[in-house]
């Protein structure tokens, strides 16, 4: 189990660094070839990653505790609840929640975009992947679920009883799906200033998705409230903790993009506004990440240590600085946006 399940995350790693490079490089020169080996790809790593799900589930339940994963987090008198709870209750599967996600929603934003927005589509797809292909290094090299232990116990620790709660079924899920959502419009801002059509088309195209991604992350920040409500000591329904609001600042850079969008769908304003509060509302859903796992602040919703902090933080420099500098290279594309008389 241990040695299948860390085979299938390497290859999605390698499978998910094809697809990045060769969606860029088929966009960038032309080959419709290459780019439709790079879009198999990306149905390859789904399918690669699901298979790495089905395998901690099913170690999960059959109470494999040779799976250092399995031992610390589910025990042999847990619900068939909680144990599927466990998948993602702790850091490493968190992650692979998280890269699974990821890859199912690559696919979905292939399929939808298979026979328009032939343009943008290899650049957004390779932006994917190579979020895709960072949390699968993670799993790889620093938090992988299928790290053995060398000595087998004879139960496992179980889950925190704080964690044994239905808020636990619904909010972890609900909101980093939220979170990953997030990923699709980034990725399509990012391809627009690539290829430079910063105009209407690749916001129709994200509007969905935001609004979408803007809903998950209400809903999961409602049941968290409510979750902490029910739990002694959380601080009530919000306790202004720091990764309670590190799920709030996303939500409302998202809410300001709903709205900055109608402006520009009717009105041709704040064209360049929109591509800035999309990339700082992904980068908040990967701080919001990054906090879970990092003890730079203290948090009753953390994981505990981890080695992830260098990780974290050169994803977010380079996914918040790389935007900003060729959104200015890409600066004449927005001269003579309305700004002022539109409002009026």
């Amino acid at each position: 189990m241990s040695t299948s399940g860390f085979v299938v995350l390497f290859l999605a790693l390698e499978i998910s660094l094809f697809s990045a490079a060769a969606s860029f490089l088929g966009g960038k020169l032309g080959y419709p070839k290459l780019i439709s080996s790079a879009r198999i790809a990306v149905f390859a790593v789904c399918g690669l990653l699901s298979l790495s799900v089905a395998l901690l589930l099913y170690a999960l339940f059959s109470h494999d505790f040779h799976l250092s994963y399995v031992a610390d987090h589910s025990s042999r008198d847990m619900s068939p609840l909680y144990l599927l709870t466990s998948f993602y209750a702790g850091n490493e599967g968190s992650l692979l929640f998280w890269a699974w996600l990821l890859s199912i929603f690559a696919v979905v934003a292939n399929v939808q975009n298979r026979a328009r927005n032939r343009e943008l589509m290899p650049f957004a797809s390779s932006v994917i992947m190579a979020i895709e292909a960072f949390f699968l290094v993670l799993l790889v090299f620093v938090a992988n679920p299928f790290a053995e232990l060398s000595v087998l116990p004879a139960d496992g620790h179980g889950l925190n009883p704080l964690l044994e709660n239905v808020g636990m079924v619904l909010h972890p899920p609900v909101l980093l799906a939220g979170y990953v959502g997030f990923a699709i419009p980034f990725a399509f801002a990012i391809a627009a200033l690539i290829t430079r059509r910063v105009g209407g088309e690749w916001l129709t195209t994200v509007r969905r998705w935001v609004l979408i991604s803007w809903l998950l992350l209400g809903l999961g920040n409602l049941i968290g409230a409510w979750w902490a409500y029910t739990e002694l000591g959380w601080g009530g329904y919000w306790g202004w903790d720091p990764v309670e609001n590190a799920g709030l600042m996303p939500w409302l850079m998202a809410t300001a993009v709903l709205h900055a969008s109608v402006l520009q769908r009717k009105r041709g304003m704040f064209k360049a506004w929109n591509m800035v509060l999309i990339i700082l509302t992904f980068n908040l859903t990967i701080f919001g990440t990054f906090l879970t796992r990092s003890d730079f602040l203290s948090s009753v919703h953390t994981f505990g240590l981890s080695d992830m902090d260098p990780y974290f933080l050169t994803l977010l420099g380079v996914a918040l600085i790389g935007p900003l500098i060729l959104l200015l290279y890409r600066r004449d594309e927005f001269k003579g946006e309305v700004v002022e008389g539109a409002l009026i």
